[in-house]
């Protein structure tokens, strides 16, 4: 079972809040997840602050309500499950060159009105919408959520892939758009070792 410390460890490539959402599940890139980050409420609020949608003092906050009636966060709990899978059936649709289907992007319209309704306008250069409303257990959702929106809206949807190496989606900032890994660190790097050691094989064959 992976652990809050675990949940902190995984690595944030998605260039999106939604994406490294959708990224908490982890597996090769075709076929099901063959491992999970989000195990738990716990998990979700140490994610929410790893990945910089909650502070410090919001998830103190959301910990100690969980704490104080844990069959409203495992409810949260599981609203977050489904708001991921619906976030994994658009972006991946997007990142295979598809579209998303009509019923999904209707629920993340209706997921965006919610988080809005409980949205505030903050002061800066542009203004950013912000949420304060940590005494919600259902706070961690609504910038993850609301990101998802602001990418299907306003970025550049031939940016958003697959990951050669894993099932992790992510956006394509390279200038010439050639970006095929999640990481070179990890994927990238495999891969370099898978085709090294092939071509060995070859040459040793001949």
């Amino acid at each position: 079972m992976e652990t809050v410390g675990d949940v902190r460890r995984m690595r944030l490539v998605g260039g999106n809040p939604a994406l490294d959402f959708v990224n908490t599940r982890s597996g090769p890139p075709d076929g099901p997840p063959d491992d999970d980050t989000l195990t738990g409420y716990p998990e979700l609020v140490a994610w929410g602050r790893y990945a910089g949608v909650l502070d410090t003092t919001a998830a103190a906050t959301l910990d100690r309500l969980a704490g104080e009636d844990p069959d409203a966060a495992q409810a949260v709990f599981a609203r977050s499950l489904r708001t991921r899978d619906l976030l994994d059936e658009i972006f991946r649709a997007l990142a295979a060159d598809g579209n998303p289907s009509t019923s999904a992007l209707a629920r993340l319209r209706d997921d965006e009105a919610d988080a809005l309704a409980h949205a505030e306008l903050d002061p800066g250069t542009p203004y950013a919408w912000t949420w304060h409303d940590d005494r919600t257990l259902v706070r961690p959702l609504r910038p993850v959520v609301h990101a998802a929106v602001q990418l299907l809206t306003t970025g550049t949807l031939d940016r958003i892939k697959g990951c050669g190496g894993c099932r992790f989606v992510f956006v394509d900032e390279s200038k010439n758009r050639s970006r095929r890994w999640c990481s070179m660190d990890d994927c990238g790097t495999a891969e370099k070792i898978r085709r090294y050691v092939a071509a060995r094989r070859t040459r040793t064959a001949r």
